[in-house]
């Protein structure tokens, strides 16, 4: 039985527990306030689920799901996370995290700046571009008419596999930007953040995407 961890358990991360527990996944959830602020949320999702610290979240868990705000990034747990698949749900918000002069100008993303962080995981991005709201909502059987589409972005081969598996199984298709440096193009304000797409919608959303200093 595979385990997926969750660092953070905010909006994302509460509804990426709730399809992995529907998906017969066991989690383990933690925030930075601590264990027993979780005990609604488990007693929710089930006996598939407890609460633990961040750093026994990444321990238990196959897979890592890190959903704290960006600017807590390098707060999240480095050695119990070595070899694993990380996915990466952040976005960059000033009123929210300050400054990040990397970002500003535009010479990193923020799942790259994760991976520096993380230098012996595999870090994919994912679960970025949704309302946190739709991920529960929007999924659909493999095959299904206008199935919605998400990003996924990441410089290891199979670590990006298996993420997509996880997509489908949790009812969307997958569109692969590439590698971590092209997770730009579903950074916040580019055309396929937010709305739901298909994945050739998806694919053209992508294409037309431009760096902030070019809009």
């Amino acid at each position: 039985m595979i385990t997926i961890g969750f660092i953070g358990a905010g909006h994302i991360g509460s509804q990426v527990a709730r399809l992995a527990v529907a998906n017969d996944y066991n989690v383990v959830l933690s925030n930075s306030r601590g264990p027993e602020t979780l005990s609604a949320l488990v007693a929710e999702l089930g006996p598939k689920a407890r609460a633990a610290t961040a750093v026994d979240a990444a321990k238990a868990g196959d897979i890592v799901v890190v959903s704290v705000p960006l600017k807590s990034y390098q707060g999240v747990p480095v050695e119990p996370l070595a070899g694993k698949v990380v996915i990466d749900t952040n976005n960059y918000y000033l009123e929210r995290d300050g400054h990040i002069p990397e970002l500003d100008n535009e010479s990193t993303t923020t799942a790259e700046l994760l991976q520096a962080h993380l230098p012996t995981s595999k870090v994919v991005k994912a679960f970025n571009h949704i309302y946190a709201a739709q991920l529960t909502t929007d999924g659909r059987p493999a095959g299904a008419t206008n199935r919605r589409a998400l990003v996924i972005a990441g410089d290891d081969r199979e670590a990006k596999a298996t993420v997509t598996r996880l997509l489908d199984q949790f009812g969307f298709d997958t569109v692969d930007a590439g590698p971590l440096k092209e997770g730009w193009r579903i950074q916040r304000d580019t055309p396929g953040y937010g709305p739901r797409r298909t994945a050739e919608e998806l694919r053209r959303d992508l294409a037309a995407a431009k760096r902030y200093a070019d809009q």
